[in-house]
């Protein structure tokens, strides 16, 4: 219970009032008392309506992730078709909770850090106000449409595969991270998850590790139509902090008592500031993210490998892959995610791999700088998994930079990978045949000069 002289206090201060205003456009808000929401749909349009709802004893302040034309028009009687057509589009929240606040901070920052892995810069990030953080990506960062579809209204299920798909990308890192964090302790693990050793412990090469799937939360609920999130520099009504916007290259620095009401001041890192989007930016992010929902890849343990131990030539390489090794003039850095997890695919190691990569750099048009080619480079040996390149098909990828020209071979693959691999077995199979047959050839003259 918060109460309401507290509530008022900090509901008075006009900056704060500002910021929530900004944060309320065309969203439905929904304001908290205590334990009860208050009347929905609503919206807030002017500073004295928070002020107003302050002095009825409202504690905190929930907005939706979808952008609606009119909210006040929501009714819960639509139907699917007639909530798209009022719906303008989503902004992307990712709500992380891990159960403790030092693991969240961790968790946070690798999800910031693989959002940065596919390009996404418009990033931006709360404390949830208790054991949590919020992670933002404005709906202007996503394409107008994907596969003849309005991304408008992939809701809630195109940001719903984007959460399952960060939390399978960054579960294994956390484990790792979280280790380091605490020195090994699996004890110290158990004790502040409430987790069973049994759920979280498995042996990796004899040695034990850390599977932090049972306690890493991204909470897909979050995503759900008219689901609502806190608004910042809302208050906590469990903990009585307040709801901090902060910068996302900082988050592991973030401390809980810069978000006790009397601390607070305003960020300038807006949360799902919308000022500085790249159009489209995020399409790479979405496409990845359906396609690890239709097909399963990349990034799916159903579609994780074993690469061969001895590293591939070059002249099995693909004839897209060649392509993109000749120097590119756009849709170079969608070129380098296939490129690292091609190599990686067919057993190159990362010191051949930073090689290769820093020789095709300078074949491009205009070269990829080079602290960003190297920290993708590092960042995809942190993940520590092999996973295919996109396929053949995907058309945000090899149709999509113009270098899908199949040769006779192709027809017969669906995936970079695949091609080169198929054709190492099938020229191992026609060595083992030559051998067999030279074999035959020497044990016939053999016998004949026994004869």
């Amino acid at each position: 219970m918060i109460p309401i002289n507290v509530s008022l206090s900090h509901y008075k201060r006009e900056d704060i009032q500002e910021e929530i205003i900004a944060n309320s456009k065309d969203r439905e808000v929904a304001a908290k008392f205590n334990d009860n929401f208050g009347k929905r749909p609503d919206v807030l349009r002017h500073t004295n309506d928070i002020l107003e709802l302050a002095r009825q004893g409202a504690t905190s302040f929930h907005a939706s992730e979808e952008l609606w034309r009119n909210p006040l028009q929501i009714d819960t009687s639509l139907r699917k078709h007639e909530l798209d057509n009022l719906r303008i589009g989503w902004d992307l929240v990712l709500d992380i909770d891990c159960g403790f606040f030092e693991y969240s901070k961790i968790a946070a920052d690798l999800v910031i850090k693989a959002l940065k892995f596919h390009n996404v810069n418009s990033i931006s990030c709360k404390f949830s106000g208790n054991r949590g953080f919020h992670i933002g990506v404005p709906f202007e960062a996503f394409p107008d449409k994907v596969r003849n579809e309005e991304t408008k209204n992939l809701f809630p299920a195109a940001p719903r595969q984007i959460a399952l798909y960060i939390k399978e990308m960054i579960k294994k890192p956390l484990g790792d991270k979280i280790m380091e964090f605490e020195k090994d302790n699996f004890n110290a693990i158990i004790e502040k998850t409430g987790k069973k050793a049994n759920e979280i412990i498995y042996y990796n090469n004899k040695n034990r590790a850390l599977n932090a799937e049972p306690f890493l939360n991204i909470d897909t609920l979050l995503i759900s139509s008219r689901h609502l999130y806190r608004m910042p520099y809302s208050l906590h009504e469990k903990s009585g902090l307040i709801s901090t916007p902060l910068n996302p290259e900082k988050v592991l620095l973030f401390r809980k008592e810069f978000a006790i009401p009397k601390n607070v001041r305003i960020s300038k890192h807006r949360f799902l500031d919308k000022s500085n989007v790249e159009n489209s930016e995020a399409k790479q992010l979405l496409m990845e993210a359906l396609d690890f929902s239709i097909k399963q890849e990349p990034f799916s343990p159903k579609k994780e490998f074993t690469a061969p131990e001895k590293a591939l030539p070059e002249e099995l390489f693909p004839p897209c892959i060649k392509l993109i090794l000749n120097g590119l003039e756009d849709g170079r850095k969608r070129a380098l995610f296939i490129l690292l997890n091609y190599f990686t695919s067919i057993g190159w190691d990362y010191g051949m791999i930073e090689k290769r990569l820093r020789e095709w750099n300078i074949k491009n048009k205009e070269p990829l700088r080079e602290v960003y080619l190297i920290g993708q480079l590092r960042y995809h040996k942190q993940m520590q998994k092999k996973i295919l390149p996109p396929n053949c098909d995907n058309e945000m990828y090899m149709l999509g930079i113009g270098v899908c020209k199949p040769d006779n071979f192709c027809p017969k693959i669906r995936n970079p990978a695949q091609y080169t691999l198929r054709r190492a077995k099938l020229i191992n199979r026609v060595s083992k045949r030559k051998e067999d047959s030279d074999i035959g050839v020497i044990k016939q003259d053999s016998v004949s000069k026994t004869i």
